[in-house]
């Protein structure tokens, strides 16, 4: 969706003879990206919460003390698919998933939001808080806090899929797609910090 398309705009692309047809329904353009971003966002929401469910049932976790590396990476990755593949699955929704997927790139990758109770901004990742909670013990202080590691995730994940959903059909490997995806995540969230960053942070610090 374009940024500074309008209601009319719109309502002509869908065919609505009434010109008045959406501001009636949905009051305003946010007030229609609302009800879009509401609609796919309840479903996506399901399917994660049943592999988030299986993920803590599942004992796995930075902090449930499996000991091994590897098998905290698996964790990481098991908890990464939440968020990953129920936003994936809408690559295949006949409803409109590809379209959603698309508005929801551009809402995210926006640079002017504030997450503010009510916004397209928190309508959007609101809905990813359970999934943040518990993605917050394998980052350090500094990325789960100052650096926004979590948000810098889901930010990528919906640009990417934004990516995905505008390419033309047939789409080769989404299952390929979708796994490594779930891998650059992962990284994304556990990178180190690089020691002119680390350093940067400290000079931030003292001129706060």
């Amino acid at each position: 969706m374009k940024e500074g398309i309008s209601l009319r705009e719109i309502n002509t692309a869908a065919g609505q003879r009434n010109s008045t047809a959406l501001q009636y329904h949905f009051g305003s353009r946010d007030g229609l990206v609302r009800a879009v971003l509401d609609h796919h966002l309840a479903h996506v929401v399901l399917r994660g919460t049943a592999l988030l469910d299986r993920y803590e049932t599942g004992g796995h976790g930075a902090d449930s003390g499996a000991g091994s590396d590897a098998e905290s990476n698996a964790g990481l990755r098991e908890l990464v698919d939440g968020l990953v593949m129920p936003l994936c699955a809408e690559l295949d929704c006949a409803d409109g998933g590809p379209e959603f997927l698309q508005i929801a790139a551009e809402v995210v990758n926006r640079s002017d939001w504030l997450f503010e109770s009510g916004s397209l901004i928190e309508a959007l990742i609101g809905p990813h808080r359970r999934w943040g909670e518990l993605a917050e013990p394998f980052l350090s202080e500094d990325a789960a806090g100052r650096l926004h590691r979590r948000f810098a995730a889901m930010r990528f994940v919906y640009v990417e899929l934004g990516r995905r959903a505008r390419q033309a059909l047939p789409r080769r490997d989404d299952r390929l797609f979708a796994s490594q995806l779930t891998d650059l995540v992962a990284a994304l969230l556990t990178a180190p910090l690089s020691t002119r960053t680390a350093g940067l942070l400290r000079d931030r610090d003292r001129s706060d």
